[in-house]
């Protein structure tokens, strides 16, 4: 018997360790880990790459149009919980650097690019079991997800976690540095004009705050035990 077609999706704000959390949870249970937030990455790479002005919308559009993005399995030494391929290219190591980090919410906010987003990602998601992460994927993407998790943690805990992803990384930014950006981020975040950030009625919320990722992942399974989706 063919097993049902499982989708939870985890909206939340930055450093809320979404992504860390939907590639480990998605492995455990062998489903697919579909990382958005890197897709709007990719897009605002392409726009520094071919020096389109990210709040050109028209030309970002355009941009986007003749841009192919494709999400792949890491190797089992990369650090990044996905490999993303743009234009043929492995772009994967360029898309996290302060650059493409202020690049991205700008991109991102652009209604016609969002709706294009969607589009492209419930193409990825449809007809397989996905764990998908974002900033509106139980409201756009997948709004028949049997799981909508609302991950979040305190403003000072995300922004500790950026700091020591950079870190590891070794982007140089001070705590304080890391701190004004995670700001500026969750205000970019739930202020756009196009799907703005937030909670959903029906969605689950859980603070991760004081939390390591195998408790997340751990009480995350227990809720889909609960719900019988697992």
């Amino acid at each position: 018997m063919t097993s049902p077609v499982l989708h939870i999706a985890i909206d939340g704000p930055v450093g809320s360790g979404k992504s860390a959390i939907s590639s480990s949870l998605a492995k455990q249970i062998g489903i697919t880990y579909l990382y958005t937030g890197a897709m709007y990455r990719a897009v605002a790479y392409a726009c520094i790459a071919s020096r389109v002005n990210p709040r050109d919308k028209n030309n970002v559009l355009e941009l986007f149009s003749k841009t192919t993005i494709q999400l792949d399995l890491p190797s089992k030494k990369s650090n990044f919980p996905v490999k993303v391929i743009l234009d043929n290219e492995d772009v994967t190591g360029k898309l996290f650097t302060p650059s493409v980090d202020e690049v991205t919410p700008i991109v991102s906010s652009l209604s016609e690019v969002r709706k294009e987003m969607v589009k492209l990602q419930r193409v990825l998601a449809q007809g397989k079991s996905v764990v998908m992460e974002g900033r509106d994927i139980g409201l756009r993407v997948l709004p028949q997800a049997q799981l909508k998790i609302y991950l979040t943690a305190s403003l000072d805990e995300r922004a500790n976690r950026r700091w020591l992803q950079f870190k590891e990384k070794g982007i140089e930014k001070s705590r304080e540095e890391v701190l004004k950006d995670t700001k500026l981020r969750d205000f970019q975040d739930t202020t756009r004009s196009t799907d703005p950030l937030q909670k959903l009625p029906d969605a689950w919320e859980l603070d991760t705050t004081g939390m390591t990722q195998e408790e997340v992942v751990g009480r995350i399974k227990e809720e889909l035990t609960k719900r019988k989706l697992l």
